[in-house]
């Protein structure tokens, strides 16, 4: 517990110079300045930007998270795929809302959305799988995620076939993988500042198309 503690009250964050962000200056809507962010990050050299933590609800309503990898952002919402029969899937059948969050530390930004989820058509899961790598393909063909495994031999196993038949079979459908987009009903950006100034700023679709306010950090 010592060493534990040592450790974490021994960390510091953004040991960088922070970008500005005047909320002024934001677009009207969030998905401009989401593109915006995301690629600065990506060319400030952010460990995987596409990675972010996907928030649903279980069926007795506890909050369940995991991280996935971001598929696209378009006029739709954010796109994220998995299996249907998985723990996200089953939860997102019965209660089809959602969070994400991202962080990319390396400039001290998060971006949050919150919103409906909807599911891609079987044709636009199939292009979204095929237009990954052999081994994202392997993986989906392998199939039964969250079930229980009795051991790693088993698994070792189904990968080693499902490696075979992706590479022997690259068109091979694999027919529980899903298209998931989050279509967002709010969507925060929090720029971090080094004197804890924080700027948040906070895009709310209303009637009339989207709202902007800022937040106390």
């Amino acid at each position: 517990m010592t060493d534990f503690r040592q450790a974490l009250h021994s960390l510091r964050v953004w040991d960088t110079v922070l970008p500005s962000f005047d909320p002024a200056s934001a677009p009207p809507e969030p998905l401009p300045l989401f593109h915006d962010w995301f690629t600065a990050a990506a060319a400030a050299g952010q460990t995987e930007p596409h990675t972010l933590s996907l928030a649903t609800v279980d069926e007795e309503g506890r909050p369940d998270v995991r991280t996935v990898m971001l598929h696209d952002a378009d006029a739709r919402g954010w796109h994220f795929a998995s299996h249907a029969g998985s723990a996200k899937g089953r939860q997102l059948a019965a209660r089809p809302e959602a969070a994400l969050g991202f962080y990319w530390p390396v400039q001290g930004r998060q971006v949050r959305i919150r919103g409906h989820v909807t599911t891609g058509t079987p044709e636009e899961a199939y292009e979204d799988l095929h237009a990954r790598t052999t081994g994202a393909l392997a993986a989906a063909l392998v199939g039964r995620q969250s079930e229980v495994l009795d051991s790693p031999d088993t698994l070792a196993e189904a990968s080693e076939a499902a490696w075979h038949r992706a590479e022997t079979e690259p068109d091979a459908p694999a027919p529980t993988w899903t298209l998931y987009v989050v279509e967002p009903a709010e969507v925060e950006f929090f720029q971090g500042d080094a004197r804890r100034r924080h700027v948040r700023l906070r895009y709310r679709r209303t009637a009339d198309g989207w709202t902007r306010e800022l937040l106390w950090p």
